[in-house]
């Protein structure tokens, strides 16, 4: 297998950040904790809702790579044609579930935005902002379907 030329793209920089302001984030807190015996609470809702943010990213990641579950060894023995018809079958259904997922976190922020417009307990930050980074990131998962997609089907063509 050749080593293929590695580009910089906008995900692998988007989690790299996120991971980097997490790990500042959560060192500032323990440095806190140990000079000063405080502990900032807002780090937490930080912390974790960038983790969600970068979990979306992450199996975006996971499709490009072939990281889902699956199972090759019933695969294996279908003919070509049918092959083809579930690699897009099933691109078709992991796609379907991520517009459900963002149909869903798009109405949650619609209901923020005009009815509850909630602030998160640390810092006061308006929900919907948490929120608005799963249907964002999503592109980075249909784009990982998309190409896992299409590297299958290339693989599959080749045999």
């Amino acid at each position: 297998m050749k080593q293929q030329e590695r580009k910089l793209r906008a995900d692998h920089i988007i989690v790299a950040l996120l991971l980097f302001i997490m790990a500042v984030i959560a060192f500032i807190n323990v440095l806190s904790r140990y000079i000063f015996h405080f502990s900032f609470a807002c780090t937490e809702e930080i912390t974790i809702n960038l983790f969600v943010w970068m979990t979306v990213i992450g199996t975006g990641l996971a499709f490009e790579q072939g990281g889902q579950l699956g199972m090759v060894t019933l695969f294996n023995h279908f003919p070509t044609t049918m092959k083809k018809s579930l690699i897009i079958f099933s691109s078709l259904l992991a796609a379907l579930l991520f517009v459900v997922v963002d149909f869903y976190m798009i109405k949650a922020i619609y209901y923020e935005l005009t009815i509850f417009n909630a602030t998160s307990g640390a810092l006061g930050i308006p929900v919907w902002i948490y929120y608005a980074g799963v249907p964002l990131f999503s592109i980075f998962v249909f784009t990982g379907i998309y190409r896992d997609n299409m590297k299958k089907l290339a693989d599959i063509s080749k045999e």
